[in-house]
């Protein structure tokens, strides 16, 4: 069965990467089918896989299992794009953490050009973005290792002569490890990446949460909204105002309810 994509999606994929041609002028990276590919992934578990971080220790992606987790690849030897989608992806994180808290996700930016991208670029790459942030993590790979990630992620690529061509994704993954929504673009609006994650951290109740806790999550989904004249998220009071309003007047259309019944019994009985 063949699936019909979105002209809108197929455009946006084309500002995603730029193909490079083949020896015969064909361009060997197709728009339609990387996206069908990075949507495919969506709701699929991530397997037990060991990367390494930026120091050359053993990183299992199982232990980031209790929080949302967005993972951005790059190649190190990128001095435009990779670099710029970093960049622009911090600011993002920056916001989202003022909104969702400092501790809600984890970041991780992993780069899948085996022979170059060592624990030792990726720790030159993190310093080069100037990102210190302790809950995002830089890690590197073996062959076999990132050939299985990449699949898994739904993330295309191919080399040019320039280096490579790859589809623009922050692929977003929920607690349990399993992926919940892909985020494309070199500079993604903020809402496309804070909406689904604060689904994630506010809307997924955890077992052995107290009510009061899963009560106030359900406030902060619904009272942290993104202020389009700043660019940033907020929490709006207002909701809560107009709840108390409506409290308020419940309880008076009650007391007069009450008082109207107790009125009409006092008449049937003198």
């Amino acid at each position: 069965m063949k699936i019909k994509v979105p002209k809108v999606l197929l455009l946006l994929l084309a500002c995603l990467a730029t193909p490079a041609m083949g020896e015969e002028g064909a361009a060997p990276y197709h728009a339609d089918e990387a996206l069908l590919r990075s949507q495919a992934v969506l709701g699929k578990a991530l397997p037990p896989l060991v990367l390494h971080d930026s120091k050359g220790l053993p990183f299992e992606l199982q232990q980031l299992h209790g929080k949302p987790v967005l993972v951005s690849l790059i190649f190190t030897s990128c001095y435009h794009v990779c670099p710029a989608i970093t960049r622009h992806l911090a600011n993002a994180v920056r916001d989202a953490r003022a909104a969702l808290g400092t501790d809600s996700f984890q970041v991780l930016t992993i780069g899948f050009d085996t022979p170059n991208d060592t624990p030792t670029a990726m720790a030159s790459f993190a310093r080069a973005q100037k990102i210190h942030d302790p809950g995002w993590f830089f890690l590197s790979a073996d062959k076999d290792t990132m050939a299985q990630l990449t699949a898994d992620l739904g993330f295309s690529y191919f080399p040019t002569p320039r280096g490579f061509d790859h589809i623009n994704q922050v692929t977003l993954i929920d607690r349990d490890g399993v992926i919940y929504r892909q985020i494309y673009g070199a500079a993604f609006e903020l809402p496309a990446l804070v909406e689904p994650l604060k689904e994630l951290v506010y809307n997924r109740p955890v077992p052995g949460t107290p009510f009061v806790a899963s009560l106030i999550d359900r406030i902060r989904l619904f009272c942290t909204v993104y202020d389009p004249a700043s660019g940033r998220y907020r929490f709006d009071f207002s909701l809560f105002v107009q709840i108390a309003v409506g409290g308020i007047f419940l309880l008076v259309l009650a007391g007069w309810l009450l008082q109207e019944t107790l009125k009409a019994r006092r008449s049937k009985v003198s």
